[in-house]
């Protein structure tokens, strides 16, 4: 049976700035939505108090960010690869929602874009980072 042939990322030792990056943004807004909510909530809509469903929902999101960016700090070989797949998924979806929003005027344009804008920017990085051998040591 022939030898499988290592990729890039399978022999690569350290770990690509973008993988850094996409950590980072996760653990801020993971801490953020845990437990800052109404802040964040405020941001998107400023009009009226927070309503306890949204509160719930960035706490529950929170947490799983902040799972999400722990994960990129600490797995390695097939699971990072794994792990930087699956944020490519979850940050394009979040972008085409952030976009869709905005074109049907739920979130002010501002808002919107800027919203989008992040979320582009972690696909990116998830990207990024998965193209340049971030699976580091096994």
């Amino acid at each position: 049976m022939p030898k499988k042939r290592a990729s890039a990322a399978a022999t690569s030792t350290a770990r690509p700035a973008a993988l850094y990056g996409l950590a980072g943004i996760r653990l801020l807004n993971g801490v953020a939505g845990l437990v800052a909510p109404a802040l964040l909530i405020d941001r998107l809509d400023r009009a009226s108090e927070p309503n306890p469903a949204a509160v719930y929902a960035f706490r529950l999101f929170g947490i799983r960010t902040i799972l999400l960016g722990l994960d990129l700090l600490t797995n390695r070989g097939e699971r990072l690869e794994q792990d930087l797949r699956e944020g490519v998924l979850i940050h394009a979806s979040d972008t085409l929602t952030a976009a869709m929003l905005g074109i049907k005027g739920l979130l002010p344009p501002r808002t919107a874009a800027m919203t989008t804008l992040i979320s582009a920017t972690n696909t990116a990085l998830a990207v990024s980072a998965l193209g340049n051998g971030a699976k580091g040591k096994k």
